[in-house]
């Protein structure tokens, strides 16, 4: 008879490498607009170097303050995925540091996500292996468990089933389901298009957009009226007719 709390299952990834790939470049914010800012983390923040997290979701749900699971997860997951810990948010021990990090970065893991501590913080944010964890302790793991691998677990409020794309970057992250993923990636498409409508490359100070700032001008650039914007984007209300950067 199985021990109670312990539960490791398999899982095949239906999300195709062409359909992620759509995901490497769209921001979170956007992603976030798109799907009516009603989900996604917003307590988890990155600790490493810099850079996106993206891949598939394999799962773990552990015991807080233990990691017994996630060291056979990082022994299971296949490269490209992205560990997703559910550890039972803010606790007092750390889930993983620099040593669990470097393992899963050698198996070519595309990122871990904690939804608990870690901790060698100085190490983890010297490197551009994906880290993302809700806070900092010290104090180190048990490895006594139980714990499931590759089951439905909730961070930092968000449900992720195993095979989600997991996408995030500094403004958050984002679990997104595979049969919706295709639909939802050209709708974000459709937003980052229209924000680039309303860019400017004489903006250095502001790479992204001008997005919602109807009548924005500065030197350089054309001119957005508030009319046009209004009508484009839905937006009401006062907003400056005219700006000068330095």
């Amino acid at each position: 008879m199985a021990q109670l709390g312990f539960a490791i299952h398999t899982h095949k990834h239906t999300v195709s490498d062409a359909t992620l790939k759509r995901f490497a470049k769209l921001a979170v914010a956007n992603i976030s607009d798109v799907m009516s800012r009603t989900n996604g983390t917003v307590d988890l923040r990155p600790f490493h170097k810099g850079g996106k997290i993206l891949g598939r979701a394999f799962t773990v749900k552990t015991a807080p303050g233990d990691n017994l699971m996630v060291h056979k997860a990082i022994d299971m997951a296949a490269p490209g995925d992205v560990i997703v810990v559910d550890a039972g948010g803010p606790q007092r021990n750390a889930i993983i540091g620099e040593i669990m990090s470097t393992l899963a970065a050698s198996r070519k893991i595309a990122g871990m996500v904690i939804d608990g501590p870690i901790r060698d913080v100085d190490s983890i944010s010297k490197n551009k292996f994906p880290v993302f964890a809700r806070s900092v302790s010290h104090r180190g793991p048990y490895k006594e468990g139980p714990g499931e691998i590759n089951v439905t677990v909730s961070i930092d409020g968000m449900v992720v089933h195993p095979g989600d794309i997991i996408v995030g970057d500094d403004d958050g992250l984002f679990a997104i389901r595979p049969e919706g993923a295709d639909a939802l990636a050209k709708l974000v498409e459709a937003v980052e298009k229209k924000e680039k409508k309303y860019s400017c490359a004489n903006c250095k100070r502001y790479p992204r957009s001008l997005l919602g700032r109807p009548g924005f001008t500065c030197q350089g650039c054309f001119e957005i009226t508030r009319f046009e914007a209004l009508l484009d984007l839905g937006r009401e209300g006062s907003l400056p007719q005219e700006c000068s950067l330095p």
